[in-house]
């Protein structure tokens, strides 16, 4: 698959067949997330893999029970390690550059599992303390998105209500 068809079919999958995601899918989608550009080349996420129903379960309930999660045969978790951006640019890096750096790995993340033939959500509405406590993650990680993966249950529609390029430029020429 091509990138710009890649970008253009990416959707917000909700649904998923009980199908499993095999490892070295897995390992491929996950070569993409830590192939994205940060700041200094400092790489500050790391990422927690989350097969186990129990766990996930945790993880729907600190998503205010958005049932995909479980539903999802695998959710990869995001987090960060905001002192390893810190160590290069102390306060921009803890609080701006690391949640940058995630942010395109996750966005790498969900164009590599379209490319694959995978569904994904980016999952941002959780209560960040729960998610650590269910995953028992150490106190230099903070988790920052969650994507359930798995094979979608049905097709989604494609997105035709994008604001129009006039309203989101402006130029200096």
């Amino acid at each position: 698959m091509e990138v710009w068809e890649a970008i253009a079919n990416r959707r917000s999958i909700r649904h998923y067949l009980p199908e499993d995601v095999s490892p070295k899918v897995v390992q491929r989608i996950l070569e993409a997330a830590i192939s994205a550009p940060s700041a200094g080349n400092r790489q500050p996420w790391h990422f927690w893999i989350v097969r186990n129903v129990q766990v996930k379960e945790s993880l729907c309930e600190a998503a205010w029970n958005q049932g995909f999660i479980t539903e999802a045969p695998l959710v990869i978790v995001v987090c960060v390690e905001p002192e390893r951006s810190a160590s290069t640019y102390g306060t921009r890096g803890r609080n701006l550059y690391c949640l940058q750096d995630t942010a395109g790995a996750t966005m790498s993340i969900l164009l590599m599992a379209t490319a694959l033939g995978l569904g994904s959500c980016w999952v941002g509405a959780f209560d960040e303390e729960r998610v650590a406590r269910g995953l028992d993650l150490p106190p230099n990680l903070r988790p920052i998105a969650m994507v359930p993966l798995g094979y979608a249950a049905e097709a989604d529609e494609a997105r035709t209500d994008r604001r129009p390029l006039s309203e989101v430029i402006s130029r200096i020429d």
